[in-house]
């Protein structure tokens, strides 16, 4: 072997940081405040490590890097110890469940999400959009945040289980709401199990909420089994689904997980992009001057329809810048489960991997002017060069959001529903600050008084 050619195989050095220098900001998370923990990545390598106890947490500031952990390496990797607490809620769905299960559980659940099918739903979105926003008044103020919560519960109930949101959907979100809000205590799981023995109210309600997912999602699935129709809802979709290999269908055990995620997916997260949309928009009049430009010449005064998410370029455009500042996932990790290189670095067995969208998507390597709401950087001619991974409020690789085309197509029509005839203005003693758990949730909702265009 040539000097060269050794030199070329020889492991990456990465650089080891103090756990102090780098844990020290995150500390301000918890309270909502992320610019800290911005400004400090910002001066840290594209790889490095601490060290927590007997373990080393990996951080991933690059794109390339972000590709190899997602796509590239994908299979030297699980879900690391805080999706714990999520199984405990989500069982083993797409979102909790790991290698040839999860990529047979895909491949069942995604024709689902089918451009023609997806495309179907437009008419629904739209029309419980229009419902909402029929029901305000001139000049009232509002929590956006509690109405795009609202309507995507109405559309996913719908969508999902063909049903109205006053009865199966409004439990099974309350519950989910309930089992989230304590999620944090099952991410190691003896302290979880611990809690789970005392007779104290939170036990209590986990224990209630858990039980009532149960029991409405089972109801339901059993009701379609028994109908045998295809109502036109994801759950008729995957009542029908068969496996590739021995031709036989889903479990309502395993039914009840995969729901139960897409519920989540389908209704939380993208109520939380329209929220901080609509924040967006608020303090940046002249784009949302823009955006009511580009609808009225589109849409001319008549309701949205699917085909008209490819015509409103500029509402695309502001809904991508949205979820690049705010997107809704805004971290995740990984935990090694073999030794690997990841583009030259060496990565140990128990590694733990953590990467953030929201503070990959800040970089300035990526984004002039990166917390700046610019819709225009993504205009083709100026976003042509960016790297994959520079931008990925979706996740990656097998682990993509599998619902990815409902949320753009909601997105979109949902901002356009309501464009075309309001605006937004944030009350002046509006809050604003994260809540940062499952998703970043604004943490004292979204105070907005609404106009009449």
């Amino acid at each position: 072997m040539t000097t060269a050619t050794a030199a070329a195989a020889a492991p990456k050095t990465m650089k080891r940081v103090a756990a102090a220098r780098f844990f020290a900001p995150l500390l301000k998370l918890r309270n909502g405040d992320f610019s800290a923990a911005v400004e400090r990545v910002r001066q840290l390598p594209e790889i490095f490590y601490c060290r927590l106890g007997p373990r080393r947490v990996v951080y991933i500031n690059d794109a390339a890097l972000m590709e190899a952990l997602l796509v590239k390496n994908h299979k030297h990797y699980h879900k690391d110890s805080g999706y714990d607490a999520l199984r405990r809620v989500l069982g083993n769905g797409l979102l909790t469940s790991e290698d040839a299960f999860h990529l047979r559980q895909r491949r069942m659940i995604q024709p689902a999400f089918h451009k023609k099918r997806v495309d179907n739903y437009a008419a629904c979105m739209v029309d419980y959009a229009e419902r909402m926003a029929r029901g305000w008044q001139d000049g009232s103020r509002l929590d956006i945040h509690h109405e795009m919560m609202n309507v995507t519960l109405s559309i996913i109930g719908k969508t999902m289980f063909n049903a109205e949101v006053g009865a199966e959907a409004a439990r099974v979100s309350e519950a989910l709401e309930t089992v989230l809000r304590y999620s944090e205590r099952y991410v190691i799981n003896a302290v979880g199990n611990f809690f789970d023995m005392l007779p104290i109210e939170s036990t209590r309600s986990v224990h209630h909420a858990l039980a009532t997912l149960d029991t409405e999602m089972y109801r339901i699935i059993d009701e379609h089994r028994a109908s045998g129709k295809d109502t036109g809802d994801l759950l008729s979709m995957l009542l029908q689904a068969q496996y590739e290999d021995d031709g036989t269908g889903m479990s309502n055990e395993q039914l009840r997980d995969e729901c139960i995620t897409l519920f989540l997916a389908g209704h939380e997260t993208t109520a939380i992009a329209l929220s901080w949309t609509w924040y967006l928009l608020s303090q940046h009049p002249e784009i949302e001057a823009r955006l009511h430009e580009e609808l009225d010449a589109v849409l001319q005064g008549r309701s949205a329809t699917a085909e008209d998410v490819e015509r409103l370029a500029f509402t695309r455009r502001v809904f991508t810048e949205s979820m690049r500042l705010y997107p809704p996932a805004f971290g995740f990790g990984r935990q090694a489960i073999r030794d690997n290189s990841l583009e030259g670095y060496a990565i140990r067995k128990g590694d733990n991997m953590v990467a953030s969208p929201y503070m990959m998507q800040r970089l300035p390597q990526y984004f002039e002017q990166p917390d700046t709401f610019d819709p225009d950087r993504w205009l083709p001619e100026r976003s042509a060069q960016l790297p994959k991974f520079a931008y990925f409020p979706f996740g990656g690789g097998v682990r993509k959001c599998v619902g990815e085309a409902f949320a753009w197509m909601e997105g979109i029509l949902l901002v356009a529903t309501v464009a075309q005839h309001w605006k937004m203005r944030l009350a002046p003693d509006a809050r604003i600050a994260f809540d940062p758990k499952v998703t970043l949730r604004p943490r004292y909702g979204m105070p907005m008084f609404v106009e009449k265009r």
